[in-house]
């Protein structure tokens, strides 16, 4: 079985760089997508993947920290040539928490999704809206709307919208990727989305150090985890963890427009 954690966030303490990826390969997952929520760890990601064979990483800015971004987006130009880099993200929406307004928010992801079509990357999204509202899922629709009708890709990552969003989005081309929250007890929703996305566009990740999975759910996860989530949606799905670890993978390879002699 050989999974791929397709989004997950670096922190240099938790563990040296070759420890945390020979952590998760011990548990079956051998390719790493680390993700960038900022400048700075834009920067983290790629030195792990850098580090790391089967591993690359994406750069972007995090929706919690739009207003803050200050800089001119080009600064994020020093990542396009990176031979590891695969995908323009995390970015996107999040009105549940709302640490950025929603002017600054969506500013930053429109510039961040110009920036993936100008040089032919794969969007990471990010949307979380507030319980009983759409305006996230419906602001965000618009700008991908526009970006996949101009050639764009992208994932939403850790998706956690209704049935008829994510047929919306799957409508785009979207893939869907799920982690940890699949399995918590009152996630019924995220449990009804897998009767929906097709097996040729979901992706699985761990959102590490966030979310941890049931059993371990309250410990800082890590991507080894996924193989709790593979096994978890396997059976969920009725197919063994095998041939879920084989399509995913295919489907992150895919998307990511990875050689399989990478």
């Amino acid at each position: 079985m050989e999974l791929f954690d397709t989004h997950f966030h670096y922190y240099p303490e938790d563990a040296a760089v070759k420890d945390y990826a020979e952590k998760a390969r011990r548990a079956g997952v051998r390719y790493l997508l680390a993700t960038g929520a900022n400048l700075l760890e834009s920067r983290i990601a790629r030195d792990f993947a850098n580090q790391n064979a089967d591993c690359w990483f994406s750069a972007g800015v995090h929706p919690h920290g739009a207003d803050a971004f200050k800089e001119d987006i080009s600064i994020f130009q020093e990542f396009i040539k990176e031979p590891k880099m695969l995908a323009i993200g995390e970015v996107g929406l999040d009105y549940f928490y709302e640490n950025s307004d929603r002017v600054s928010q969506k500013k930053v992801f429109s510039a961040f999704s110009e920036m993936a079509l100008d040089n032919k990357f794969p969007l990471i999204v990010h949307c979380r809206d507030k319980n009983d509202s759409e305006e996230a899922y419906s602001d965000s629709y618009g700008i991908l709307a526009d970006f996949s009708r101009k050639g764009g890709s992208f994932v939403l990552h850790c998706f956690t919208g209704t049935d008829e969003w994510c047929r919306k989005f799957l409508d785009l081309g979207a893939f869907i990727s799920v982690g940890g929250i699949v399995t918590f007890p009152k996630a019924a929703n995220v449990r009804q989305l897998l009767k929906i996305i097709p097996d040729d566009r979901l992706l699985l990740e761990t959102d590490s150090p966030y979310l941890a999975p049931v059993p371990h759910r309250g410990k800082r996860n890590h991507p080894e985890y996924l193989a709790v989530v593979a096994k978890y949606v396997a059976g969920q799905k009725g197919v063994t963890e095998d041939e879920l670890a084989g399509f995913t993978t295919a489907n992150a390879f895919k998307f990511f427009k990875i050689r399989r002699d990478c």
